[in-house]
């Protein structure tokens, strides 16, 4: 039984006067104020380094957006438009494909030496980071239109035929051809290549016009960062880059 004070008041009593003086205390409630102000700024340091970790590690093995530089791959992709590239499946030893827009490194003095812009500092972090594509980054964006071990050739205007049979490619550049009279070729692509054309085929220095090197034109696979699955931005111009329905023969 809670013993009575020499006022007949119980412990139990005051110690809920204590409490309930406490809590009315101004003095206190800027303590504890303060307290969680302080406890903010102590955690803030660590929620940014965990999100930067994250934002890392989802460039380095899920995904990574790249800006389109050119005029390509219209109207499929405009120049300046963001896409995603998946980098997970590459880890699972899925290889390119036919139809798929693939994003890879420059096999061979393809683009030019000097970067197209200047990043200021800020927009080194975001793109260290991979929340924005890098402005000096040696990159190239194409559709794959045959893997190791296709024929692929092209006369004339065209169309592409790939182990003797036509592609159908209405998302080639309105008009454009699909083949293009100075460019003919036609090529065993090797094993671990892949052999990339853009659809704006009068517009795209794409496989047709490296034939003098190493793979006569064609991608090593291990320059592949990914495939570009979705634009991101614009907003208006969201959309997925799926597999043309040509490339399922």
């Amino acid at each position: 039984m809670p013993r009575r004070s020499g006022g007949g008041v119980t412990e139990a009593e005051v110690g809920a006067r204590n409490s309930s003086d406490a809590e009315g205390d101004p003095s206190a409630e800027r303590r504890a104020r303060k307290n969680e102000r302080q406890s903010f700024w102590v955690e803030l340091p660590l929620l940014i380094g965990v999100a930067l970790v994250l934002a890392l590690l989802i460039k380095t093995f899920l995904a990574q957006a790249f800006s389109i530089p050119s005029d390509s791959m219209q109207n499929t992709l405009q120049r300046g438009d963001r896409v995603l590239v998946d980098k997970l499946t590459p880890w699972f030893g899925a290889q390119p494909e036919r139809g798929e827009v693939v994003v890879f490194h420059d096999p061979g003095n393809w683009l030019p030496s000097d970067p197209t812009s200047q990043a200021n500092p800020v927009q080194e972090v975001l793109s260290f980071i991979g929340l924005m594509p890098s402005a000096d980054e040696k990159d190239l964006i194409k559709r794959v239109i045959g893997v190791g071990g296709d024929t692929v050739e092209c006369k004339g205007t065209g169309p592409v035929k790939v182990n003797g049979r036509a592609l159908d490619e209405p998302y080639v550049f309105p008009g454009n051809t699909p083949c293009s009279p100075d460019a003919e070729f036609r090529i065993t692509v090797p094993q671990g290549h892949i052999w990339v054309m853009g659809d704006h085929r009068q517009a795209s220095a794409d496989s047709r016009y490296h034939r003098d090197q190493p793979g006569g034109g064609a991608v090593p696979v291990d320059d592949v960062v990914g495939r570009a699955f979705t634009v991101v931005w614009p907003v208006d111009r969201w959309d997925w880059l799926s597999v043309p329905d040509t490339f399922e023969q």
